[in-house]
This record gives C-alpha cells, sequence and structure tokens, in this order.
C-alpha cells in the first residue's frame, strides 16, 4: 500500500483547476495534464483521509474503458507521456501511473446519467411516484431491479461543495439545445450498453454510471474527464445479486455507510476515517479494477 497523495504541486505548469479528485495543469493551447489523486469524496465533501493507490487505479481503469469504448465516440486522451510533458524528477514521481495528457475541450454544463437497474434515488422516486427523473416506468418494478432498456437521466454538474441536481429531458435540452441532447444520450446509452455488456463476461454488474462530454474545436462530441470507474459508476458482483436488494457494492457504498453511521451532517469538515475503512475501500476499488481489466494496477 503506497501512502495516499492528497495534493500534487507542479510547480513547471500553471495549475488551472483542482477538482474532488483530479488537479488540471495547462501545458499549452490544445492539452491539459490531468492527475488523479487519492482523494475521496461522499456527499459532495472531499475528506480527510485518501485511499491508497486510487488515483493510479481510477486513471488506469478509465484508459481501459477509453481503449475498449474508443469505436462509440472519441475520448479526450492524446496518447502524449506525461514525463514528455513535466520533466522534473520531483515532479514526475507524483505522476506515477496517475496522469495523462488530455485534449482541452469545451465541457457541457451536464452530467449524463445512465441507469440500468432502479436503486438509490431512483428507486425512491419510482416507489413515491412511478418514474425516475420524470420518465415513466412500467408497474411492479423491485428495488434492483433491471430496467426494460437503459434510461438518460441527466443531472446539472454543481462545483466543487456543491450538490448535482437531477434534471429533466427538457431542462437538459435548453441547456445545450435538442440536437446535442440527442447526441449525448445516444453516446452515453450505447458506451453504458457494451460496457455493462463486457463487465457482466467478468462477473460484475453495472448498475449505473455518469458520463462528462465535451466539444472539440470542430464541435465533436467527445467523451471526458473518467468513464466507469467505481467514483463514476455502480458496481455490483453479479454472484450476490438479488432482485428485491440492494446488493453490496464495489463503489463508494462502504465509505457512505459508515459516514452515515457516524451522525456527520455531511457538511465540510467530513471526520477522518478509520484506518480500516481506508483499507477496505481501496481493496475493494483494486478487486473492481483487477476484475474487470484481468490485469494487475500499475502503482509506480
Amino acid at each position: 500500500m503506497n501512502q495516499p497523495l492528497l495534493q500534487t504541486s507542479i510547480q513547471s505548469l500553471k495549475r488551472i483547476h483542482q477538482g474532488k479528485v483530479r488537479d488540471i495543469y495547462d501545458i499549452d493551447a490544445n492539452t491539459m495534464l490531468l492527475v488523479s489523486t487519492d482523494r475521496l469524496s461522499a456527499f459532495d465533501v472531499i475528506l480527510p483521509t485518501g485511499i491508497a493507490n486510487k488515483g493510479a487505479m481510477l486513471t488506469q481503469m478509465a484508459n481501459f474503458w477509453f481503449e475498449k469504448l474508443k469505436d462509440i465516440v472519441p475520448n479526450h486522451l492524446t496518447g502524449i507521456n506525461p514525463n514528455s510533458v513535466v520533466t522534473n524528477p520531483a515532479e514526475q514521481a507524483q505522476l506515477g501511473a496517475r496522469a495523462v495528457v488530455v485534449k482541452k475541450l469545451k465541457a457541457l454544463p451536464i452530467e449524463a446519467i445512465v441507469r440500468g437497474y432502479l436503486v438509490g434515488s431512483g428507486w425512491k422516486e419510482y416507489k413515491a411516484k412511478g418514474t425516475v427523473c420524470g420518465i415513466e416506468l412500467p408497474a411492479g418494478l423491485q428495488e434492483a431491479s433491471k430496467l426494460p432498456a437503459p434510461i438518460f437521466t441527466p443531472s446539472s454538474k454543481a462545483a466543487v461543495g456543491e450538490h448535482d441536481e437531477n434534471i429533466s429531458l427538457r431542462q437538459c435540452a435548453d441547456l445545450i439545445g435538442q440536437d446535442m441532447a440527442d447526441q449525448v444520450a445516444n453516446a452515453a446509452i450505447a458506451l453504458y450498453k457494451a460496457a455493462a455488456d463486457y463487465a457482466l463476461t467478468r462477473g460484475i454488474i453495472i448498475a449505473d454510471t455518469k458520463f462528462e462530454f465535451g466539444l472539440d474545436a470542430n464541435g465533436v462530441l467527445h467523451v471526458m474527464d473518467e468513464v466507469l470507474t467505481p467514483d463514476s459508476s455502480r458496481f455490483w458482483p453479479a454472484s450476490s445479486y438479488v432482485v428485491g436488494q440492494n446488493p453490496p457494492s464495489y463503489d463508494k457504498q462502504f465509505v457512505r455507510d459508515w459516514l452515515e453511521s457516524t451522525g456527520w451532517n455531511k457538511t465540510a469538515p467530513a471526520p477522518e476515517l478509520p484506518a480500516d475503512v481506508a483499507q477496505k475501500t481501496s481493496e475493494k476499488y483494486m478487486e473492481a479494477f483487477e476484475r474487470l481489466t484481468g490485469h494487475a494496477l500499475r502503482i509506480d
């Protein structure tokens, strides 16, 4: 287990954004450096405790999916070696296998959520109204039921520390235009279907996931940020899946459950995680990575 990296300091490049997990540095007019730290957020609050090897796992899992799904929609990867843009050895040591050089894209102001199973906030809404994000579903579904077909349920993109909010398909179209909303919905569902079919062959159900999209200078839609990681998806072991129950997951649910048990009010600052909770979370992430990719994580 490596010591978690909570903060990067790449002095040779200008940092242009710090997200919940990723630090982003400017390279030139067309590219930037994305470094995934070991920070963990829950309930939209960054926790003071890092998760060992998480950043390397997120980067390598996303890269695995970008390669597998590249024929469905272009992605933000450039193929440029991060060590070619950061040459200071001390700075290179922060990159390891957790950094990528990506295209600068114009990010769309939505998150593209695809749900294949009825769980979480979708299950709560369905019980109350028979809908998920305003989309009518058949009667008689249970918790964790597989939906008749995956559904696109967009949300707004919130700033760090604020909450994303589900929006209607009409609100999505108002934000980005109907044609672009249709493009995003079609791309997101195609990505989800391909990934979910593959994951089942590895013994994992992808219950739901979220994608982020951006446009290049020619207006071409690209998938960006990260894809199909335990941070952005709900992974269930297929072997323990039972309709009517919310299965154990490979995502942050283990941490969320512990935080809920403490009585924390879900506003900053968050409590420190016990060592065993942090280690168990790292192990769950690692298991998901190895099962899906079929190989061990690089942690250099």
